[in-house]
């Protein structure tokens, strides 16, 4: 699947203005960018907002372009504004999500309801961090705000973000997406934008501008600083319609079952087999016509036109089939239900008992089984957060699942369908009073292959409590539940179910300070829970999704390529296990109309030592090259993190770059104590 299979529309019914730089002055003076679209018409139309820190200008202008356009083509003015301290903004961005963030969203949109071309009546779409703040203000309860496309988001910034999986440090992505954040906060504004400040205003930027990770490993259990912007505290302040879009390969996805069922207003889900990404443009496929289906969305709830997509069941969702598991997916096979209601009133619970590494519909056995981790499991797990096909996704977990305690069904008879959360109980016990348990659900065909469907985790002094961990009592067994990741897969006749458990999941999760062994019981005291849906449970009349549209986007020329790549290297005698990752991340690109130049070279470094769970650490580095003109600058950034028995330990530095010369450099170091973990 190639960008070719998204069709150009040239025809739209309007013609579209855009203004590249439109101030906003919030009431203590600083001035948010917003570049927007406007369809050319005398009358006011209602205004569509996308609020995000990366770079309206350059970072994000190419994505921009067709998306704005399109919708203004039909009748709507996008606007996409910098947040506060990023991109041609002004003022200092502290954190993800800050009140701060929330109140001058508020402003902006009275800001853009006032305009003499707008009727007042505003949505706001975004994915992942659009996603996030759109819900953030929704339960904010602004009257200007009649609507909510959330993609690729969630309501519980603890329990879904890339910081913590289960109370366990997703190592995978917190020090990575820190360093993202890290480098790019590190970049000017335009200075043809901002004018003469440019330069103070990057300068104050590199100076005040923190390290985020900090204060994210700082908080490691489920406390006020995560329950601050995660909506599912309070679900009912959400009162305007809300429409929940993401894809299973999504690390993001769990969060829709959950608005779904608390939120109490009009609210709808979309879940195809896509990763993060926006569903028309997506890869794996299929991809879909969601511009047009949010245009049905906006028209309904900004114009108050009968579009009927208020009328549709509350859910759409893809049920994938199986395929032979490969890092690339171009598209995933499967067919799309329909449900009204989550959890999904077809879905019928069955429940599978853990014997002697099987997994049987009668407890048959009552036996304690001992299994102790390997650090190197986990080195096969896909990136917590695809973003398409290249090097993201799980392979065969064939030699992953060797290194675990296996429970299988026998070859199934028929063809088994899940939709829902697969969940598990366990009776275990643990010999070291820090702890965790990932579990793994994979569908084995007849030849082995072993394709993961489902996964979840949990640190075992949370096993009460997110809030208030406590530590095991080595040896004592306790019951647990783990909420494995929602699904949507069938599984064909003869094929098997595996679970597979065990203590390590590197570099997925930090490892525990010491080595674990788990004791499982098998038997009565632990099962698994299947969300079956009934092969004869009715699919819903799914409309047809037409094909994916776009309008025309920006001139770009090419300019370089990263090479990108993922090896993992082991060295036999020392135990020591390598995992480096090059992201080209779309290389240097040179915008025609603007000049504007761009390009960014990122790569993390994962280590450790099998039997020393102390020896785990990672780098990230990261590059970026921005230029205009005869203006050079650049950010080059490393950030580390390590650790031993009772501390973490984080290193970061950035340099900056105007031209050839070194204009700023700075290092932050800390220790930070392990909390239970």
């Amino acid at each position: 699947m190639t960008a070719d299979d998204v069709r150009t529309v040239t025809d739209l019914p309007f013609s579209v203005d855009r203004t590249d730089n439109e101030w906003i002055r919030l009431s203590d003076g600083t001035r948010l960018a917003a570049r927007i679209w406007r369809p050319v018409t005398p009358e006011p139309v209602p205004a569509i907002l996308e609020y995000l820190p990366y770079r309206k200008g350059d970072g994000m202008a190419a994505r921009d372009e067709p998306l704005g356009t399109w919708f203004a083509g039909h009748g709507y003015a996008w606007v996409r504004v910098d947040i506060r301290g990023t991109g041609d903004s002004d003022g200092v961005i502290l954190d993800e999500y800050p009140r701060q963030e929330q109140d001058d969203g508020l402003e902006v949109l009275r800001w853009i309801a006032s305009q003499r071309w707008c009727t007042g009546a505003l949505g706001m779409v975004g994915i992942s961090w659009g996603g996030f703040n759109g819900l953030q203000i929704a339960a904010r309860r602004p009257p200007e705000l009649k609507a909510v496309i959330s993609m690729c988001s969630t309501d519980d910034r603890y329990a879904d973000d890339v910081h913590y999986d289960g109370g366990c440090v997703l190592a995978w992505d917190m020090v990575p997406w820190h360093a993202v954040m890290f480098s790019w906060n590190g970049l000017p504004p335009d200075a043809e934008t901002v004018g003469d400040g440019w330069r103070e205003t990057w300068l104050t930027r590199l100076e005040e501008t923190p390290p985020f990770v900090t204060e994210w490993l700082t908080h490691q259990r489920r406390d006020a600083y995560w329950k601050h912007g995660s909506v599912c505290e309070d679900d009912a302040a959400i009162e305007c319609p809300v429409w929940m879009v993401g894809g299973w390969a999504d690390g993001y996805t769990n969060a829709i079952g959950r608005t779904l069922e608390g939120l109490p207003g009009p609210r709808k889900g979309l879940i195809g087999p896509w990763p993060h990404s926006w569903p028309h443009t997506a890869t794996p496929g299929p991809r879909i016509g969601f511009l047009q289906e949010a245009l049905r969305w906006w028209d309904r709830w900004l114009k108050d036109e009968p579009t009927g997509i208020d009328d549709e069941p509350m859910l759409q969702a893809y049920i994938q089939e199986w395929v032979s598991p490969n890092e690339q997916h171009l598209d995933r096979p499967g067919r799309w239900v329909e449900e009204t209601a989550w959890p999904p009133p077809s879905v019928m619970p069955e429940q599978l008992y853990l014997g002697d590494g099987a997994l049987v519909g009668e407890p048959d056995v009552r036996l304690e089984l001992a299994h102790t981790g390997l650090q190197r499991h986990g080195m096969l797990a896909g990136t917590w957060c695809p973003y398409g096909p290249e090097a993201d996704f799980p392979p065969d977990q064939r030699e992953e699942d060797a290194l675990c305690l296996t429970f299988e069904t026998g070859p199934l008879p028929e063809r088994l369908e899940l939709l829902g959360h697969p969940r598990l109980h366990l009776t275990v016990a643990a010999d070291r009073p820090l702890a965790f348990v990932v579990a793994r659900l994979c569908d084995v065909a007849p030849d082995g292959t072993s394709l993961l469907i489902s996964r979840g985790a949990l640190n075992l002094t949370h096993r009460d409590s997110h809030e208030q961990p406590a530590p095991l009592t080595p040896g004592e067994p306790v019951g647990i539940d783990i909420e494995l990741d929602v699904l949507g897969q069938a599984i064909p006749a003869g094929h098997r179910l595996r679970l597979a458990l065990s203590s390590t999941y590197w570099p997925w999760l930090w490892p525990s300070p010491e080595p674990v062994t788990l004791t499982v019981t098998a038997g009565p005291g632990s099962w698994l829970e299947l969300p079956v849906r009934p092969l004869d449970a009715p699919d819903g009349d799914v409309r047809a999704y037409a094909p994916p549209e776009t309008a025309a986007g920006l001139d770009v020329e090419q300019v370089s390529h990263e090479e990108a790549f993922h090896l993992i290297e082991r060295d036999v005698v020392s135990g020591r296990i390598t995992m480096t990752l090059n992201q080209d991340g779309g290389g240097e690109v040179r915008q025609v109309e603007s000049g504007i130049q761009l390009g960014e070279i990122a790569r993390d470094v994962f280590v450790i030592v099998e039997g020393d769970p102390l020896s785990a650490a990672m780098e990230s580095e990261r590059q970026v090259r921005l230029s205009r003109g005869d203006r050079h600058a650049a950010v080059r950034t490393h950030s580390a993190m390590r650790c031993d028995a009772t501390h973490f330990y984080l290193a970061d530095t950035l340099e900056a770059f105007e031209g050839d010369d070194k204009i700023f450099e700075r290092t932050w170091e800390r220790s930070i104590p392990r909390d239970h973990v």
